[in-house]
């Protein structure tokens, strides 16, 4: 089977993780790199031996031979490089949050389908080494029926002293970080049926907001905005709390970027603590073992859970190109994730809960 050849759109710090973890998966080749300052796109080309570099998106996509586009920009220039990709019937992979507003999300995902043309979303999130330790857990039914969970990312790390552009965005940490931790929701425990926000502003010389805390009635099935509460008949479901803070306070964890996890079920629990322990609780004590992730030479020791989470991330996306399995996070699923992500918005600015069905 002949390799994948493919163009990554965008040089950014993101990129060399991704095209490392591409090397690492096999059975593609990067022929061209496309950034809009062209001296970053030619470091990376020299890195990695990519051949060819531009500074013109078009140029690249009507000279260069490929299957597929890989986008690590900025989300305003999604659309417009999905968009192009789309007029020559080229799958892309996007990186999140899709889209800077639910619509233009909307609109991609809907062009793509009426062109049948693949979008997928480079969510990688949820193929983190613990997270699917958890969903394993949950899967084989240890605990029973989870009726309530947690998920915390709150982290003292100082984001805008590494990133200072974060502190101009008027969308801040549920674009950020809740386009992970919501979908990871999605991921453990289905479809949102109501969702309830707050978010407040800690750091005064910013302008979105750098702490969150979302509820999340889960467990629905196809889901779709409405005006009025579901029916009582809907099913139980599992309450979700989903706590996200940048604050910077001292009782903020050091653990950046890990995610933590407690699961309630009829029959017991599931913790995923620091240092990627998972402790399952039931009748019978207490089983903990640490569920580390591979560890790269590439990667940064820092991120490594993040980083390590792009490889199998990326293997996934590469079989769905190839037909040989569905991808776990094409246009489609994640436009679900976007959607909880604005309603989040619209529920703290209104302080109203957003109904789903």
């Amino acid at each position: 089977m002949r390799n994948l050849r493919f163009a990554i759109f965008g040089t950014g710090f993101w990129s060399r993780f991704q095209l490392a973890a591409w090397h690492e998966v096999g059975g593609v080749e990067c022929v061209a790199l496309y950034n809009r300052t062209r001296t970053k796109a030619e470091a990376l080309a020299r890195q990695f031996g990519v051949p060819a570099v531009y500074d013109d998106p078009e140029a690249l996509l009507q000279r260069e031979q490929i299957d597929f586009v890989d986008i690590i920009t900025d989300v305003d220039t999604h659309s417009k490089f999905v968009g192009l990709a789309m007029a020559r019937c080229l799958p892309a992979i996007c990186q999140k949050p899709m889209a800077p507003t639910l619509a233009i999300a909307q609109q991609m995902v809907s062009a793509c389908q009426q062109a049948g043309v693949p979008l997928h979303i480079h969510e990688n999130w949820r193929w983190q080494t613990p997270i699917r330790q958890v969903k394993r857990i949950l899967d084989e039914g240890v605990i029973g029926p989870p009726f309530r969970a947690r998920i915390d990312m709150i982290s003292g790390f100082p984001v805008f002293a590494n990133q200072p552009f974060l502190k101009e965005l008027e969308q801040f940490i549920i674009t950020d970080l809740g386009s992970h931790t919501l979908d990871v929701a999605r991921f453990l425990f289905g479809e949102a049926r109501r969702l309830t926000c707050q978010a407040h502003r800690i750091h005064a010389d910013i302008k979105g907001e750098d702490v969150a805390t979302i509820l999340l009635d889960m467990g629905g099935g196809a889901q779709q905005i409405r005006s009025s509460p579901p029916s009582p008949e809907a099913g139980e479901g599992v309450t979700v709390l989903v706590e996200m803070a940048y604050a910077g306070t001292p009782l903020e964890r050091e653990r950046f970027p890990e995610t933590f996890i407690f699961v309630e079920g009829p029959l017991g629990s599931i913790e995923l603590g620091p240092d990627f322990w998972i402790r399952v609780t039931t009748a019978e004590g207490t089983h903990a073992k640490r569920h580390p992730p591979p560890r790269y030479a590439w990667a940064d020791p820092a991120y490594d859970v993040v980083h390590a989470s792009i490889v199998p991330c990326n293997a996934n996306l590469l079989a769905a190109l190839r037909g040989e399995q569905p991808a776990e996070t094409t246009g489609e699923d994640n436009l679900k994730t976007v959607s909880l992500v604005f309603a989040a918005y619209e529920s703290a600015q209104t302080g109203q809960t957003i109904h789903f069905g």
